[in-house]
């Protein structure tokens, strides 16, 4: 499959429900809550059947799961070669508390590995995408688009973490790291400021799920970076339990200095 011909579909789908997202954003919407606590608002529904009826207009042969819609049996999934990984809105927290740092997530995932990424933000009105071996870009706030890498690595390593999930587990890998500064992000923003050079390294030691991250990881790849679990292993994808294990996304260096502790 010719990953970049399809990629312009694939931006203009995320494009269309951030817009929609975007326009729910500026209303005075409601939240409710989902039986593990976590919110969801019109915008992850409306943002969820936007993506799947333009997914299966670009091939109905390709199967989806989204957080919107992920109850689908292991049975069917254990199956799927190849499959769109779609999150709606991550950073929904963002969102409630209209902080601007929420995204529209869709990549895909071709045996275990994300292959293609498209990451919108629509209240920042920025979108970055990524396809394996292609390399990774920006859309700014004006439309312009360029080609974005990782930074050099640095003696003073910027740390990109979330305000919502700094816990001690966090905070005793960074301090490991030696000297260093703290960057804010929220959502998959996270591995996109390291894409962009902005940020040098994310530790994420807490839950997230396989839409969290896919569409990011990409763009963080293909722009020089890497996603590994603590082991050393690449964060892989179609598991039969969607939960992520403990990992670090980089500019590329962590791994080869060892890390804090190796």
């Amino acid at each position: 499959m010719d990953f970049a011909s399809i990629l312009p579909d694939v931006i203009k789908v995320a494009d269309e429900a951030s817009e929609r997202v975007l326009h729910i954003y500026q209303s005075d919407f409601r939240v409710s809550y989902k039986a593990d606590d976590s919110p969801i608002t019109a915008a992850d529904t409306a943002a969820h059947d936007i993506i799947t009826q333009g997914l299966r207009a670009i091939s109905r042969d390709i199967p989806i799961l989204s957080e919107e819609g992920k109850d689908i049996p292991w049975e069917e999934r254990k199956h799927w070669r190849r499959f769109w990984l779609v999150d709606p809105i991550d950073g929904t927290k963002d969102f409630t508390q209209r902080t601007g740092e929420f995204t529209v997530n869709i990549a895909l995932i071709e045996d275990g590995e994300p292959v293609l990424g498209v990451v919108t933000a629509p209240a920042l009105k920025e979108a970055y995408w990524g396809v394996k071996g292609e390399g990774a870009y920006k859309r700014d706030r004006s439309g312009k688009v360029h080609r974005i890498e990782v930074a050099e690595p640095r003696s003073v390593k910027r740390v990109v973490a979330s305000k919502n999930h700094l816990n001690p587990e966090t905070r005793e890998f960074i301090e490991k790291l030696g000297e260093h500064e703290l960057v804010q992000a929220g959502s998959s923003l996270k591995f996109c400021r390291i894409a962009e050079g902005h940020a040098d390294i994310y530790p994420r030691l807490g839950p997230t799920c396989e839409w969290d991250t896919g569409a990011s990881q990409v763009v963080l790849i293909a722009a020089g970076g890497k996603v590994e679990t603590l082991e050393g292993r690449p964060l892989r994808y179609g598991k039969e339990d969607v939960l992520n294990p403990h990992f670090v996304a980089s500019g590329g260096w962590y791994r080869d200095v060892g890390g804090p502790g190796r």
